[in-house]
């Protein structure tokens, strides 16, 4: 068969220029391809629900079909007229070459952890800081504090923590963290609340300036405040603490002191903290409770306003009922006592400097832990020596220190006495330390107490100095 329209020779095409119509064709299929890049080519995004294989085929045979059905109407008009001039070079093939396409932005993880931003609380719970951060320690307050107002000091209570119902009269308001029980109450502040004690003069009681010194100062009796197990040591329950750690922060623009202790109960440990503000006689002590509501316990501390608490100098005051006093003489705070050496005399006076009779009191005297004390695993002992105190009758033996009961706060009837307003009685007491008894410095207390018959012990005054023991 011969073509009717011959195909003419010559041009860059190697002899394949074909009839203008097949020209016409190739222009349309290379203009077709010349839009085709790599970009068009990748591979098609992973499926996010569920697969639809159909979809790259589409984007890959869309543009083919439309070739396709160009070359099916050249087939059919394959001797149509020529509509293009047969001297213009075609244009140059598409290129596989893949073209920069745009760069993609790389999308956040959100599994990445987030560089902090503000100054979060560290693991310290003794720091004298307040948390900046809304991101700092578990149990930091988050929403506003509450005013409040004790005995003239003003106080901000955090969120979330609340004040427990207390008798008007009494010297000391607790302040329960979130943690706390519903049953805690102001009688079993610790280890669940913060306590502050604002006193007219001298502290009756715990705590006072003294104990920020002593080793066994984070407590006035046997106790194991335990968060969720507060309890008296057990027998064969051990105490030990280590401190105090002492410092000097301002609060409420006035100097204070801190002492802290860590303390282990048995084989559960706690940090026991005490502030003290001596000339206005302010105190606040935090004693077992979690280090997850140290927050909240320095923003109570940095809060405190105690200018409008009115203090009276004691040589003004005027005294109210049954106002005791207690004082040591003969055994100065700091005195040097050499273990295994002769026997140390010194005598506790009780004052009532009230305007009304004290009722019936019973004298505490003793020795309390420290670093010295022996140590036997699984007991706890007393300190190693001889207390004594001197009756009618003679010299009789009294309790040494606390050791794991609270036998040593019993005394007889006849060791109990009360005070006319200005009376007064001392008693005289001997002391001799035992050769197991190791250096340090040792706490010696002296308190009037209610009668103990079991239960809580109720410390009506005290007085307290440190012995140092030496070898």
């Amino acid at each position: 068969m011969t073509d009717k329209l011959p195909r003419p020779g010559g041009g860059d095409d190697d002899g394949l220029a074909g009839t203008p119509t097949e020209r016409l064709l190739r222009e349309a299929m290379n203009a077709r391809t010349s839009l085709i890049t790599a970009h068009d080519l990748r591979p098609a995004a992973p499926p996010r629900t569920r697969v639809r294989r159909l979809r790259p085929v589409y984007a890959v045979t869309v543009p083919l079909l439309g070739l396709a059905a160009a070359a099916a109407i050249g087939v059919v008009t394959l001797h149509g007229s020529p509509v293009a001039k047969q001297d213009v070079p075609p244009p140059p093939a598409a290129s596989l070459t893949a073209s920069p396409g745009p760069t993609p932005t790389p999308t956040p993880s959100t599994s990445a952890s987030a560089a902090p931003t503000g100054d979060a609380q560290t693991a310290d719970p003794l720091a004298d800081v307040t948390p900046t951060s809304s991101r700092s320690a578990t149990g930091a307050p988050t929403g506003p504090a509450t005013p409040y107002t004790f005995r003239g000091v003003k106080l901000k209570v955090p969120a979330g923590w609340r004040v427990a119902p207390a008798d008007p009269a009494d010297l000391h308001l607790c302040v329960l963290s979130p943690g706390a029980p519903q049953g805690a109450s102001a009688q079993n502040c610790q280890p669940y609340g913060v306590d502050l004690a604002v006193f007219d003069t001298g502290s009756p009681g715990w705590p006072s300036t003294a104990d920020l010194d002593a080793q066994s100062g984070w407590s006035h009796q046997p106790n194991c405040p335990v968060w969720g197990d507060p309890h008296p040591p057990a027998a064969g329950e051990s105490v030990s603490s280590t401190g105090p750690t002492k410092s000097a922060p301002t609060v409420s623009g006035r100097p204070a002191l801190k002492s802290q202790w860590q303390v282990t109960c048995g084989q559960s440990p706690f940090t026991a903290q005490v502030w003290a503000l001596p000339k206005d006689q302010v105190f606040v002590s935090a004693v077992g409770l979690r280090d997850e509501y140290q927050a909240g316990l320095q923003s109570i501390v940095n809060s405190l306003d105690v200018s409008g608490h009115n203090q009276a100098p004691q040589t003004t005051a005027p005294p109210g009922p049954s106002e005791i006093a207690v004082s040591i003489d003969g055994l100065p705070t700091g005195q040097q006592l050499r273990v295994g050496s002769a026997v140390v005399t010194f005598s506790v006076t009780f004052r009532n400097d009230g305007r009304s009779a004290s009722g019936q009191l019973e004298p505490l005297v003793f020795t309390d832990r420290y670093a010295g004390t022996p140590v036997v695993p699984g007991q706890q002992l007393p300190n190693d020596g001889k207390l004594e105190l001197q009756t009618d009758s003679g010299w009789i033996t009294k309790p040494m220190s606390p050791a794991g009961d609270t036998s040593y706060a019993t005394a007889r009837d006849e060791e109990l006495f009360s005070l006319a307003p200005g009376q007064s009685r001392t008693l005289i007491y001997r002391l001799t330390m035992g050769p197991r008894s190791g250096p340090g410095d040792m706490p010696l207390r002296a308190q009037a107490v209610l009668p103990y018959h079991g239960g809580d012990l109720t410390v009506v005054a005290r007085q307290d100095l440190t012995v140092k023991l030496v070898w």
